[in-house]
């Protein structure tokens, strides 16, 4: 559910605006109506180009640290913001002065791969030769193309042949013009020993530079976490002080914000206690009024996913708590293997013991998934690709498990039911956010679609009706539609909502089986990785037929760990992203949920 919201004005004196400032922020409960963009005033972006460049090596430090184990980092150390830019242009130009040794050294490494082909000579004997009125000249052509005569001419001599292609020197007398056909390649600017003794150096260079990185990784990260918390309060203050009006010659500061029911009392109480003026305001119907979401220990899993599409609008129902049973039981049908699923439940019980509390939420979560798909593995029959219809052991129960048939028509029934929630939901959300005469044609057509599933769907599954039940929803279905039809504008004359209900009722009939048929998909990935499974229970079991009873073993165990693996990571995906889809596409707009709520962020302390 959305936490209720109260909109406050507060008028303050400018001489006392500063302290009011401090005892709101210190409240922590107020969250500032933003009237004006940050990227419109240069101060703000250039204090959050600030807190880029900090955030940046925090986290450049945070991966260090965890890539050397358990660091035990130093304490923060208190200092202002001259010094914590002092140390971030030093950490950036250490960061700066690698990157521009790892150029070098990826340069060096290319120059010994080249110099391998030459060999190890002395840069200096060639000098030596070039006083003496001799040139040494570089070459390399395909072997095809070379020519023993520039030997004889050139005193051309053979270097290395590599890869079809010849490399050479000539030893001509200075001044002689050498006609060859061949490339002078541009040389290294030293000889193959001083490149490696170089690259050796510079190595030890790097590794130096990176302990000298590592070790301040574990000094200052909590020195430069606490500036971060500096920077961030900076900004939370200026930013209110943009969003401040002027009033009376700039004598008086107006400030309007948004706090939670709960918090009402004591924002109040405190305000009084300093006797500065405030008034509570009507809500308008314009206002964006910042969302906080308050759901139970089991909804409040789910608001990640409600958070990839949006927040909703303060208008709007939270649909999380609409969504949560839907989509556990969505990517249980989808994941389809009780095995899979029992392994899901297991890692995320064993990982929760041992992870940072930040990501238990998220294990909790998959705890619940994996165990909807333990329950639809169970009815579907299907462990680890194994069909548990096929061993004699469940041979006296098999008549309870479900199959492809049984599983496609539960699809199709719970798409039909989905679809009546979300516009169950749309229809009471409408009543809430405009009165009931606006939602009674969509309650009409609810009443439409539950009668006709039930006249007609439940014969086709052998729910025999009396006749009497069947003419009663015939009647119930009827008058929905009379009024879905004739009162669907409430306020417009007959025509209009006759000639508008009409198109409404193409719209829904055309819809209605589209949104219908995109549930099916819930049965057919489930059943294409159970069908998976069993491939590869097969291929483990044929291809080490011919193997004795150890190697048989364990060939098996490879088999079937990759292709479980694989088949696991696979309806994983699938697993996770249909039934968002389902959520994001079918749900919200049978729901009509339109989202673009943000969300509620108090001023306060970081």
């Amino acid at each position: 559910m959305i936490t209720d919201m109260h909109k406050y004005a507060f008028m303050v004196f400018h001489k006392e605006y500063d302290q009011f400032l401090s005892t709101l922020r210190d409240l922590g409960v107020v969250h500032i109506q933003e009237k004006q963009s940050v990227g419109d005033h240069t101060e703000l972006q250039d204090m959050l180009n600030e807190r880029k460049r900090v955030t940046a090596v925090m986290r450049h430090f945070k991966r260090l640290n965890s890539e050397n184990g358990k660091v035990e980092l130093a304490p923060a150390r208190d200092i202002d913001k001259n010094q914590g830019f002092k140390l971030i242009e030093e950490i950036e130009r250490l960061e700066e002065q690698k990157m521009q040794m790892q150029a070098v050294k990826q340069s060096l490494e290319k120059d010994i791969d080249y110099m391998t082909l030459w060999g190890d000579f002395s840069y200096t004997n060639i000098m030596h030769l070039k006083k003496a009125g001799f040139d040494v000249t570089f070459f390399s052509c395909p072997t095809s193309r070379y020519e023993p005569s520039w030997g004889e001419k050139y005193n051309a001599v053979l270097i290395n042949n590599f890869q079809s292609v010849t490399y050479f020197i000539t030893l001509t007398k200075e001044g002689t013009v050498i006609e060859i056909d061949a490339e002078r390649p541009k040389m290294p600017d030293m000889g193959f020993s001083k490149l490696q003794l170089r690259f050796e150096q510079l190595k030890k260079d790097i590794q130096a530079l990176d302990e000298k990185m590592i070790h301040l990784a574990a000094s200052e990260y909590n020195t430069l976490d606490l500036l971060d918390r500096h920077l961030q309060n900076e900004f939370n203050r200026a930013n209110v002080v943009v969003q401040t009006d002027l009033q009376a010659s700039d004598k008086l500061m107006l400030l309007e914000g948004w706090t939670t029911e709960e918090h009402v009392p004591a924002l109040e109480a405190a305000l009084d206690k300093d006797g500065y003026f405030y008034q509570q305001l009507e809500i308008q119907e314009n206002d964006r009024v910042p969302i906080k979401l308050k759901n139970s220990h089991f909804s409040k899993l789910y608001e990640p996913i409600t958070r990839m599409f949006s927040l909703p609008k303060y208008t709007e129902y939270d649909p999380t708590p609409f969504l949560a049973p839907f989509f556990m039981l969505f990517f249980g049908l989808c994941f389809g293997d009780g095995g899979y699923g029992l392994l899901i439940l297991l890692g995320c019980t064993l990982l929760k013991r041992k992870v940072d509390p930040t990501y238990k939420p998220y294990l909790t979560l998959f705890q619940y998934l994996g165990g909807m798909t333990v329950v639809v593995g169970i009815l579907t029959g299907s462990f680890f690709g194994v069909s548990l219809i096929e061993v004699p052991a469940f041979q006296s129960i098999k008549g309870y498990f479900l199959n492809s048939d049984n599983l496609m028509t539960l699809s199709i029934v719970i798409g039909i039911i989905h679809i009546i929630y979300g516009k169950t939901v749309a229809a009471f959300q409408t009543t809430t956010q405009k009165g009931l005469k606006y939602a009674i044609a969509k309650f009409g057509w609810v009443f439409v679609i539950a009668a006709l599933a039930i006249a007609f769907g439940l014969p086709m599954l052998n729910v025999h009706l009396s006749q009497t039940v069947i003419y009663l929803c015939y009647g119930v279905a009827a008058i929905g539609f009379l009024v879905a039809i004739f009162y669907n504008s409430p306020g417009k004359n007959v025509f209009f909502n006759f000639g508008a209900g009409l198109w409404n009722t193409y719209n829904m009939a055309s819809g209605l089986l589209g949104d219908t048929l995109s549930y099916i998909r819930l049965f057919a990935i489930g059943l294409t990785g159970s069908i998976l499974g069993g491939v590869f229970n097969q291929l483990a079991d044929t291809m080490t037929e011919g193997l004795p009873g150890v190697a048989r073993f364990i060939g098996m165990l490879l088999i079937l760990l990759i292709g479980h693996s694989i088949n696991f990571a696979l309806c994983m995906i699938s697993s996770l992203v249909h039934p968002i889809r389902l959520i994001f596409v079918e749900y919200y707009k049978n729901a009509e949920f339109e989202g673009g709520g943000r969300d509620y962020v108090p001023f306060k302390k970081a």
